[in-house]
């Protein structure tokens, strides 16, 4: 089972991304999915969430209304658009599929996880 996040770089604030997180080996489509980042010296954080069939979505306040949180199960892959992107919001992007069919902003209620990818945003 592999969760593989991809679509990191280095861009320039006020740039967008648009990360990938491809599953292979089990499908999720009957499972929450999250995406948490992870700055240097900080704990991993949540960033948002979406429930199994997209009808539900969750953001942490600090992207809110700049990041949009997607999947498409038949693809088994959710994506994270990026927007209006800040200096403080360069760190490793992990992707994960929770437990249950729903979301949750605590890393521990998640099973699977991608191996990162990074987002640097420079000035």
């Amino acid at each position: 089972v592999q969760l593989q996040a991809s679509g990191g770089g280095l861009v320039q604030a006020g740039a967008s991304l648009r990360l990938t997180c491809a599953a292979s080996g089990r499908r999720f489509t009957n499972n929450g999915m999250g995406w948490f980042c992870q700055a240097p010296g900080k704990e991993r954080e949540f960033v948002a969430g979406i429930s199994w069939n997209g009808g539900f979505t969750y953001y942490a306040d600090s992207v809110k209304g700049r990041f949009t949180i997607s999947r498409d199960n038949a693809k088994n892959t959710v994506y994270l658009q990026m927007d209006s992107l800040k200096l403080e919001d360069t760190a490793v992007y992990y992707c994960a599929a929770a437990r249950g069919g729903s979301y949750s902003t605590d890393w521990r209620s998640y099973t699977y996880w991608g191996q990162g990818t990074l987002v640097t945003v420079s000035s």
